[in-house]
């Protein structure tokens, strides 16, 4: 890797970068942080890599899910369950439904930033820095919530490490164990149209396990019953957060980002000379490149050979999200020149991001229709060429929320106001993500 440091990016343009009153406060925390440990650790990042190279193999079929930001005022333990639960909930699923392993990967521990279309918002005449997501500011306005504050960085590496604990914990202490698959539902989701459905593969599941004890295949004799690996991810929008976490691996001498296993360069930030794309070049995570409408096919064959010029497999993860109207027009024509090129990527689809809307109401929102007409639409691309549609990639929540209209629950735009939580974009909710779940399973 050469002429690439952890701050070699300050030397290129930046974007959806907030502003800091004072630089000294800023580098103080940076020094703070740097000497903290680790979020994540090299090994389980090559880890990572080695489930994705399966996916890009079609060997296996990646899950990522999670808040569109994860908050401050939200953060508890119920939460993190909740939430964790329901991402088990659709990988058992769509591993049975596909026949295949599926990895998990969680948009939680980390994303607490997110980009926005103006530096500025104004409310009855006065102006005020947008709020870019707890990392920077807080949701309410005035000047003193609003001004970033770069003290909060810390906040999110402590909730961060808090959520890391709580998640492996349930991932490997028990909580995952096949045989607890009844046990996952919510009440909420307990009542929907897809409690009957997950109940059903609830039961092959059991009927499947009582076969493999007495074939003398049980928990303690096969951990992969009773344990699970689950991954973190975020976008990687605020460099200076991600600055101090780039660290050497020891027996590799590699560098890492290790604030989360997989980071994402978001659709406003992949500007080839831009500063994002600099730093991601030289940190040997997994990265994602969100792909949009603007995305131009020559534009992202430089970045994918910029990040990684060696084609290792499992390293770029290529997340379309087009909106149901564009998905058959601009998607075909950036499976065809990657395939042409020869790099081995992951192609997942977010069927949120350019689904987004605003009601008559004013809540902006996301049609469940149009989430799953993406869908459809990337399937259908993915099988017209002759490419492999590896993935899905939702905001979510465990939470009862109606921030997102339709699906079987039939959430109208009346019923927005009663649970409307997001701090930024809507979420599916448990019931909802569910649905999609088994819709994706059966092939949309």
């Amino acid at each position: 890797m050469t002429n690439w440091t952890p701050t070699s990016w300050h030397a290129f343009p930046i974007k959806q970068q907030p502003h800091y009153d004072s630089p000294e406060q800023l580098e103080a925390i940076k020094t703070y942080l740097k000497k903290m440990p680790p979020l994540v650790f090299a090994g389980e990042v090559r880890r990572l890599k080695t489930l994705l190279a399966d996916v890009a193999d079609g060997k296996a079929f990646l899950l990522q899910g999670g808040d569109c930001a994860e908050s401050f005022a939200e953060f508890s333990a119920n939460n993190i369950r909740d939430s964790f639960r329901v991402l088990l909930q659709m990988a058992v699923v769509l591993t049975y439904s596909l026949g295949t392993p599926v990895v998990k990967v969680a948009r939680m521990a980390g994303q607490f930033a997110k980009p926005r279309s103006d530096d500025m918002e104004t409310k009855d005449g006065q102006s005020l820095p947008v709020y870019r997501g707890d990392m920077v500011n807080a949701m309410g306005f005035s000047p003193l919530e609003r001004t970033p504050d770069p003290e909060r960085m810390v906040q999110v590496y402590n909730q961060s490490a808090a959520t890391l604990n709580l998640m492996r914990a349930f991932a490997q202490g028990g909580y995952a164990d096949l045989h607890k698959v009844h046990g996952w539902n919510l009440d909420f989701v307990a009542q929907s149209a897809q409690s009957e459905q997950y109940q059903r593969v609830a039961d092959r599941i059991a009927d499947c396990l009582r076969f493999m004890k007495a074939c003398g295949l049980t928990a303690e004799t096969s951990p992969q019953i009773r344990e699970t690996e689950v991954f973190v991810s975020h976008e990687a929008l605020l460099l200076d957060y991600e600055e101090a976490f780039a660290r050497v691996d020891s027996t590799s001498g590699d560098w890492y980002d290790t604030s989360a296993h997989m980071v994402w360069i978001g659709d406003r930030t992949r500007q080839l000379d831009g500063a994002h794309v600099e730093f991601m070049r030289g940190i040997q995570n997994p990265i994602g490149i969100k792909c949009g409408p603007t995305t131009k096919p020559e534009e992202l064959l430089k970045i994918i050979e910029t990040i990684n010029p060696t084609n290792e497999k499992g390293r770029i993860v290529l997340i379309a999200r087009m909106g149901a109207e564009k998905v058959a027009e601009f998607l075909p024509p950036l499976l065809r020149a990657v395939k042409k090129s020869g790099y081995s990527v992951v192609w997942s689809c977010d069927p949120m991001h350019g689904n987004t809307m605003k009601a008559a109401n004013g809540y902006k929102t996301r049609d469940f229709n149009n989430i799953l007409a993406e869908i459809k639409g990337f399937f259908a691309a993915h099988k017209a060429e002759g490419t492999h549609a590896g993935g899905v990639h939702f905001e979510m929540t465990g939470q009862d929320v109606t921030e997102c209209i339709g699906g079987a629950q039939n959430i109208t735009v009346d019923d927005l106001s009663s649970r409307y939580h997001t701090h930024c974009d809507p979420r599916l909710n448990a019931a909802q993500a569910l649905e999609v779940a088994f819709l994706v399973g059966q092939g949309v």
